[in-house]
């Protein structure tokens, strides 16, 4: 049994700092089934809501159990400034003068993507240690600064970080993908085709089963005479939400639908300024509540933009989230895997179309409420058959083991 396992991921949270949480929860579970995960993670990310307390360059901690080493890295402003890939870039250097001898020796070290840099300090260290090598895809760079940032194949990022995507599925024991169909990418890097490995988001059930009543500030607030569309997550650029906003416009003057939105990011006051008065905006509240706050809903809406890039597949999570709560959804998406169709848990509508989204929330609000359940019951199951992280766990651990 390979015991003591290193997880590299920069953004790594928990249930106390903030997103992202996939690393977390697999080292939560991994803990249960008797390994010894370690959590090596950066002391700053625009994801956080809570910053780590870091003295010097690395500062070890336990968080709720889990041994976490935070390495010291610099604030940038944004998801999208250059002062994100200068971090990247300082928090693989600073890895080089890890204090390997506080940490137990690793038998298994798992670098987590987006970034791909810290390949190159596993690789080095799994030599070291004779350890498994695993690289988990979680977001396809540099593909995506190609396919969604309208970055150039020949730009200098792009071949940089081109150079550690190779690297990293050549000399990886097991590449991990969210994505389904992302084998013949990974391939055509260099990418052995026996490496590949499916392993998609999920969900903590445990967590989900102690869901906390939303304020009643906030409840109070919710329409409880209408058809509520509802939202929780993000509301940045890779959202699409504006064309939810377009979409509520149009239904303005049905008195019978309300749309409520959960979420922060940098387009909120965009979206604000351009809904009507059948649009509430919360902002963002506890994860722990998010449970709370779908079973307002009569039904969920997610969206995308229609990028080429969705080819690959997608694994969303606020789509568990959604589905675990037993409420239908209207997913706007254009992709090799869509969760609502497979799941038979709603309706599925081209992107980046309003009309598609009024027509679609106008119908469902119409449906008798025996199918709107059926959709909520078909997509519960699906979630709790195939999306539990006690489940992906033992995917992880197929990998190595």
């Amino acid at each position: 049994m390979k015991n003591n396992i290193w997880i590299i991921n920069q953004y790594c949270g928990s249930k106390f700092h903030g997103m992202n949480f996939r690393s977390w929860y697999f080292a939560k579970e991994l803990k249960k089934k008797g390994y010894n995960p370690h959590i090596i993670s950066a002391s700053y990310s625009h994801l956080f809501y809570k910053l780590p307390v870091t003295k010097g360059k690395f500062t070890l901690e336990d968080v709720d159990g889990i041994p976490f080493t935070w390495v010291k890295v610099s604030k940038y402003k944004g998801s999208q400034s250059i002062g994100r890939v200068l971090v990247m870039i300082q928090f693989m250097l600073n890895l080089f003068f890890l204090p390997k001898k506080k940490l137990q020796n690793p038998d298994v070290i798992i670098v987590s993507s987006l970034s791909p840099l810290p390949i190159i300090n596993a690789y080095l260290w799994s030599i070291k240690y004779k350890a498994k090598l695993i690289f988990e895809v979680r977001d396809i760079w540099p593909l995506s600064l190609i396919e969604i940032g309208g970055f150039s194949k020949l730009n200098p990022l792009v071949l940089f970080f081109g150079w550690f995507e190779k690297f990293a599925y050549k000399k990886a024991d097991k590449v991990i993908s969210l994505l389904p169909n992302a084998k013949p990418h990974m391939e055509s890097r260099g990418m052995e085709k026996d490496k590949f490995v499916h392993i998609p988001n999920g969900f903590n059930l445990e967590e989900m089963k102690k869901s906390k009543e939303l304020d009643k500030s906030i409840s109070n607030s919710i329409p409880k005479d209408k058809f509520i569309v509802g939202y929780t997550g993000s509301l940045g650029a890779s959202n699409a939400m504006e064309y939810l906003i377009e979409a509520s416009n149009h239904l303005e003057n049905n008195e019978n639908i309300h749309f409520v939105i959960f979420g922060k990011g940098q387009h909120l006051e965009k979206l604000k300024n351009n809904a009507k008065n059948n649009v509430s905006f919360f902002g963002q509240i506890d994860k722990s509540e998010i449970q709370s706050a779908i079973s307002f809903f009569d039904v969920c809406y997610i969206g995308w933009h229609n990028h080429s890039l969705y080819r690959f597949g997608i694994s969303p999570n606020k789509i568990f989230d959604y589905m675990y709560a037993g409420k239908p959804i209207i997913h706007s998406v254009n992709t090799s895997n869509d969760f609502v169709q497979i799941a038979e848990a709603g309706i599925s509508i081209p992107t980046e179309n309003p009309k598609e989204i009024t027509n679609a929330v106008s119908e469902i609000s119409k449906i008798e409420n025996k199918k709107l359940k059926e959709w909520g019951k078909n997509g519960k199951k699906y979630v709790e058959e195939n999306h539990t992280f006690s489940h992906l766990t033992e995917l992880l651990i197929s990998t190595f083991e």
